[in-house]
């Protein structure tokens, strides 16, 4: 037995080929990302990054249907797009084991809401299982594919951003190699038509009797003796916080929170004077714990719905005494995140902010053009509604009978491919009027970097097709196609101005490459402090590489010379000519 220090992710990857599993199938999400790149270094195995979290799934259906063992990664809001074909798969059940593992982000330190995975296992009929750390996240990888041969069914692996992320001694063990069972062919199970479905959800509803028996006694579920003051219920990384906060205390720790063992659950409340139900965001546990007839004392009634939990927040709300506050640092400035210095995406939001557009925005890096200094996109939805959104204002605009400028869609190149294909495919099927710019960085730019079908490699390295987006965008019937140098302003904005005069929907694309991914770097300018004159027209840039320092009447501009990535575009919006690359 070997002894490593793993993150969660990590870890979830070793239990995946200790269990034997031969697929796996993802779309890059912090904070679920790392699983599939580690998988994507080991030989014998399929590891590929799908276009979008729907095909994952439903790749990952395709290996379970063909007898390997396989897994779809995804973060939460990637389980939105999963779900048609995990509903169905919820009837048809498997063939060889299928687990969906989903990061949840409580605190949404990287997506745009916070959502709780378990509610997609109660509306499947599914179980869904929770590891506390990177030692569980093995073993309940592993324990995962067991329970989904044992019970025909998918598995939800669920995590959160802690669990994810942080790293604690784990314990290799030895390898499944599970026999490959061949393809699946049974009509009556697999073809969901309507009379072989009415007889899988006879199916589904039995399965989940039968799984509620099994957490009675499974492993996964277990109680932990201690003072019967106050006990607690709990699971994930809300476990930690608890032993944490109260260490004697006596806790129920389910490893499987759906369906629930309520014999389990309702003999540990008789143990105990007083019931804590403490989870992240929604009361899942709590409601089903209070339908069960047991009263909890302390639940969602002190615990906040919104937001990461801590030691400190348990101990505090429980407890109902706050711990002394940590002395705040004085002194510390606070400044928004923006783009990496030389990032191409500075240069059309500097001609997007001076236009004055309405942008419709997208998932990724140029999100941050919604802050200061540009303030240049109004609407962040999900991945691919920038381009719909675009077309449903125009659409609206119309109809009110006005003559207001054309909105605007921002899209970078891995999500035009996850999901803003239809939408354009809509736009221009149904008389769209709008500009779509495909801003192709040519990666994944806001998970790390990582590959797409636009890229020409896959997830492991190798050479792959690489699919032109200007082309397709013909193919789909744009007329008005044209590629644009984002680091040129002057002949940017020409650009804009003459698409924004044209009647119908125009597809700009962007293809400058990732300055982080592709360690691009060319000589940093500097400034002739005795030619500016302090006017800050650079600053609108937004680069960290400048800094204004006043002095006398002005004051002058500076550029840290190992922050700046030579792109150009500051100087461009310099009128005295004091930006030089010496």
């Amino acid at each position: 037995m070997k002894k490593a220090i793993l993150s969660g992710n990590e870890a979830i990857a070793r239990g995946f080929l200790e269990a034997g599993g031969k697929l796996a199938a993802a779309y890059p999400g912090t904070p679920s990302t790392e699983v599939l790149e580690t998988l994507s270094r080991h030989k014998g195995i399929h590891a590929e990054w799908s276009v979008n979290e729907k095909v994952a799934l439903e790749v990952a259906i395709g290996g379970a249907l063909s007898g390997v063992r396989s897994m779809a990664c995804m973060k939460h809001v990637g389980v939105n797009v999963a779900a048609d074909p995990l509903m169905t798969a919820a009837y048809t059940g498997i063939h060889a084991g299928l687990v969906l593992m989903a990061a949840d982000d409580p605190g949404m330190f990287s997506s745009q809401n916070e959502q709780d995975t378990r509610h997609f296992a109660r509306l499947g009929k599914i179980p869904c299982i929770e590891p506390s750390d990177s030692s569980e996240s093995l073993q309940y990888a592993k324990a995962a594919f067991s329970l989904s041969e044992s019970f025909d069914t998918p598995v939800i692996l669920r995590t959160t951003t802690r669990i994810s992320h942080c790293k604690s001694v784990v314990e290799d063990g030895a390898s499944e190699s599970p026999a490959g069972r061949g393809l699946a062919r049974d009509f009556g199970k697999y073809v969901m038509l309507p009379g072989n479905a009415q007889k899988r959800h006879v199916f589904v509803e039995d399965r989940l009797v039968r799984l509620r028996d099994w957490a009675e006694t499974s492993p996964l579920n277990r109680v932990i003796g201690g003072d019967s003051e106050i006990g607690f219920i709990t699971s994930g990384i809300s476990f930690q916080y608890v032993r944490e906060a109260f260490p004697n205390a006596a806790v129920l720790k389910l490893g499987m929170t759906f369906p629930l063992p309520e014999k389990l659950i309702k003999k540990f409340a008789s143990s105990v004077m007083k019931l804590a139900v403490v989870e992240e965001l929604d009361p899942f546990l709590e409601e089903q714990v209070r339908a069960m007839g047991v009263t909890v004392h302390f639940g969602k009634n002190v615990l906040p719905l919104c937001g990461e939990f801590s030691q400190r927040l348990v101990r505090e709300k429980i407890s109902g005494s706050p711990l002394p506050a940590k002395a705040p640092v004085a002194g510390l400035l606070m400044r928004p995140p923006t783009f990496c210095p030389g990032c191409s995406h500075r240069g059309l939001y500097t001609v997007l902010a001076k236009l004055k557009l309405h942008v419709s925005g997208d998932i990724g890096c140029y999100t941050l053009g919604a802050l200061p200094p540009f303030s240049s996109m109004h609407t962040c939805i999900c991945m691919g509604a920038s381009i719909s959104a675009a077309h449903g204002m125009a659409k609206g605009l119309a109809l009110q009978g006005g003559s207001q400028q054309k909105p605007v869609a921002v899209i970078g190149d891995s999500t035009f491919l996850h999901s803003g294909i239809t939408g354009l495919i809509n736009m221009v099927y149904n008389g769209g009027d709008a500009i779509v710019i495909v801003m192709n960085n040519d990666t994944t730019g806001m998970t790390g970097g990582q590959e797409h079908a636009g890229t020409g490699r896959s997830a492991q390295g190798s050479e792959a097709p690489r699919l032109d987006i200007a082309k397709l965008c013909q193919a789909i019937g744009a007329k008005r196609v044209r590629e644009i140098d984002s680091y040129n302003i002057k002949e940017l904005e020409k650009i804009v101005k003459e698409e924004l005069a044209e009647k119908g929907p125009s597809v700009l694309i962007s293809n400058q490459p990732c300055v982080l991914r592709y360690r691009v770097s060319k000589k940093a300018y500097a400034v002739e402090k005795a030619t500016c004159k302090g006017c800050k027209l650079c600053l609108k840039a937004g680069c960290i590489a400048l800094s204004f320092t006043p002095e006398g009447k002005t004051g002058f501009v500076t550029i840290d010379p190992l922050l700046c990535n030579g792109c150009g575009v500051c100087a461009q919006l310099c009128t005295t000519g004091a930006m030089t690359q010496p």
